[in-house]
């Protein structure tokens, strides 16, 4: 006889950049103007290489590629980030669905978390802008890992949180990198893609995709169990 293991889900763990708020132009705007002040010959389209991962790895991602003299890559990683909390606590807002998806988890009396690659200077910003701050029982940043997203342990460590099994938990994510620390954490993993990635063949991982958190409804969530 053939057993099958159903992943009951118990907790939800949102992403930040992209999942709860429309950072990604903050990002993108931040990294061309200051990268370029630096003489990396960067794009728009440049800036999708690098959606997801944490920004000192960005920065020496482009370093690595197009060095410069002057500032040290830790500063100008600084730099961008500071550049884009200004941005965020000026003209941040909620992307679609995420107070209704948030409020329809927490209904259903599962645990919220929230893993990101992104420093907690800009997630105390971005939570207090959408005015989230307290909506998450557990908020977990990769600033002081070895390693960000796409490795698994920001997942890892808000699962431990929660205290909920990471097999039990569902990843809500945007980018490819944040698809690949998800299921190498044993998440099930949701993406709601940025229409940039959309199309893209690599989001075929995910376990489920929504095109925003509007489609995540009481009836979309009863057909996981």
């Amino acid at each position: 006889m053939v057993h099958i293991v159903t992943h009951i889900i118990q907790a939800v763990i949102f992403d930040m950049d992209g999942v709860l708020v429309d950072s990604e132009p903050f990002w993108q705007q931040a990294e061309l103007e200051i990268l370029s002040d630096r003489g990396v010959p960067l794009t728009f389209e440049d800036t999708l290489k690098t959606q997801g991962l944490r920004i000192d790895q960005v920065v020496t991602y482009w370093y690595q590629r197009h060095p410069w003299t002057g500032a040290t890559p830790p500063q100008v990683a600084d730099t961008i980030l500071h550049r884009v909390v200004e941005l965020i606590r000026t003209q941040g807002s909620p992307l679609p669905g995420v107070e209704q998806a948030i409020r329809t988890i927490h209904q259903r009396g599962w645990a919220l978390g929230l893993a990101t690659s992104s420093p907690s200077l800009l997630v105390e910003a971005t939570l207090e802008r959408l005015g989230l701050t307290g909506a998450f029982s557990v908020t977990r940043s990769a600033e002081s890992l070895p390693y960000g997203k796409p490795h698994p342990q920001v997942y890892l460590d808000a699962a431990s949180g929660l205290q909920v099994p990471p097999e039990h938990c569902m990843a809500i994510e945007d980018s490819f990198n944040g698809l690949l620390a998800a299921k190498s954490a044993r998440m099930t993993a949701l993406a709601v893609p940025d229409p940039h990635h959309r199309d893209d063949p690599r989001f075929v991982i995910a376990d489920h995709r929504l095109d925003n958190l509007t489609q995540l409804t009481e009836s979309w969530l009863d057909g996981l169990s």
